[in-house]
């Protein structure tokens, strides 16, 4: 957002106001009213690509995760992704990391009409991978609430990446938890070895 702010000559309070304006998903049309609301002269359909760009450019992947990803493949594991937000830039982002050359299926909330934590969407995400929730898949991620209910309640087994210590004491446990991606693909690894 930096980026973007610096660009476009926007202020402290207008990067916050667009920030919050885009803190659950961003469209084309979003950047019509930023655009009206903070007096920008480019158009909005390039306002949203610089955004696109800037968003995709700041995704990275942890070195390792593609080859644990192809180790969890080569052991039978089919990868669906099940992600929040515009299908743009979520697959911009997944494009510029090379995560998706890596997954059987990528699932976006606004493709589906439904987000997380509904469970339509992870059920979406395994009937791409060509399973049946409830038959021995897993919901791998780092929110307790979006990922790990949501996907306990499409019948998926669960795993957090976090740490143990800091799980919302209100929430039904995970099933497992693992600090970081890496070691979650290592504990997937060795359930299957």
């Amino acid at each position: 957002m930096a980026r973007f702010s610096s660009r476009h000559g926007l202020t402290p309070d207008g990067r916050a106001d667009v920030l919050a304006r885009l803190e659950e998903r961003a469209t084309v049309s979003d950047f019509s009213a930023i655009r009206r609301l903070h007096g920008l002269t480019a158009p909005a359909q390039e306002l949203w690509q610089d955004y696109r760009s800037d968003m995709a450019a700041l995704a990275s992947c942890p070195a390792g995760l593609l080859e644990g990803m192809d180790e969890l493949e080569g052991r039978g594991w089919r990868i669906g992704i099940a992600t929040n937000g515009s299908a743009d830039i979520q697959r911009a982002k997944l494009s510029s990391t090379g995560i998706a050359l890596h997954v059987h299926s990528v699932c976006v909330s606004a493709e589906v009409g439904v987000r997380k934590p509904d469970p339509r969407l992870f059920v979406a995400a395994a009937e791409l991978c060509g399973a049946v929730p409830g038959n021995g898949g897993w919901m791998v991620g780092n929110d307790p609430a979006k990922d790990i209910l949501g996907g306990r309640a499409a019948g998926l087994a669960t795993l957090w990446i976090g740490d143990p210590l800091r799980w919302p004491a209100d929430l039904p446990a995970p099933d497992r938890t693992a600090p970081t991606a890496l070691q979650a693909i290592r504990l997937l690894l060795n359930m299957t070895a």
